[in-house]
């Protein structure tokens, strides 16, 4: 079997992170006996178009867009960043950040300002930020901000809005943060998290359903057991994961039941 790619453009925040990643699903493939190809794939390249190849073999997918169905996939496995706040699982949040330097010290105080968000696809830069904003609103209260900023399409644009002042507060997928401030400290250390939504299930590898299903089955059990394995220490140091956890489908179901409230309240996009 051959043909397939793997890539980690999701979480490849630096040449580094992403050789890291190449080396772990390099071993994640030999460990399952499935030939995979790294393939990169940078900014600012639709991610949505990576998602739609025939050819995937293991590539990083959003939750939401999984849930969503934009891109016939079969999920894989998700990673378990090294945060307190994961409890082990297979989640991620958003935090929610502003200039250190600013003066607002909670969320609260953003309001009547600027915010921005990412793609309406995207769980941590739109969706986990509009539900996180619903407990906020009120009748009195509908429209939270003087002005969003919408369609800033990556996480690294979020940070660099907020970093020059274009906005005063947005949502950053939290493990991406992480890592980030592990390989770019510079472009972190003049900022500050005023609050973080509630934890989701994390963004997966996914396969083509083309990929078979008992590749699969073997790319699965290699994820689960990496961490057991003599080569993880290193790139899971490197990486800031504990480890991975089988996924399907259905574990996504929240963003969609997320989505569903924000609708109900009719609240479409963060505003």
């Amino acid at each position: 079997m051959s043909g397939f790619i793997a890539n980690a453009r999701m979480y490849a925040v630096s040449p580094e992170a992403e050789a890291a990643w190449q080396e772990l699903l390099a071993r994640i493939g030999e460990t399952a006996g499935v030939k995979l190809a790294y393939t990169q794939y940078p900014a600012p390249q639709p991610l949505e178009d990576l998602w739609r190849r025939s050819d995937l073999g293991c590539v990083f997918m959003c939750g939401y867009p999984v849930a969503l169905q934009i891109a016939v996939v079969t999920p894989i496995a998700a990673p378990i960043p090294d945060a307190d706040w994961t409890g082990g699982q297979p989640v991620y949040r958003s935090d929610l950040i502003v200039r250190a330097d600013s003066p607002f010290q909670t969320l609260a105080d953003t309001f009547g300002h600027r915010a921005g968000w990412t793609v309406e696809h995207s769980h941590s830069g739109f969706n986990a930020f509009r539900h996180h904003l619903l407990r906020y609103r009120s009748a009195e209260r509908p429209t939270l901000y003087a002005e969003m900023k919408g369609n800033l399409v990556t996480a690294r644009r979020i940070l660099d809005e907020v970093r020059a002042g274009s906005i005063d507060v947005g949502p950053l997928d939290a493990y991406w943060h992480m890592l980030i401030a592990k390989y770019k400290p510079e472009l972190t250390a003049d900022l500050r998290v005023v609050e973080s939504t509630d934890t989701a299930p994390a963004p997966c590898f996914v396969a083509h359903p083309s990929l078979p299903a008992g590749a699969v089955d073997r790319l699965r059990a290699a994820f689960a057991g990496a961490a057991e394995a003599p080569w993880f220490a290193p790139l899971g140091k490197a990486l800031l994961l504990r480890g991975f956890a089988r996924v399907v489908r259905g574990d996504y179901r929240p963003t969609l039941e997320w989505h569903a409230e924000a609708k109900q309240a009719g609240y479409p996009l963060p505003a």
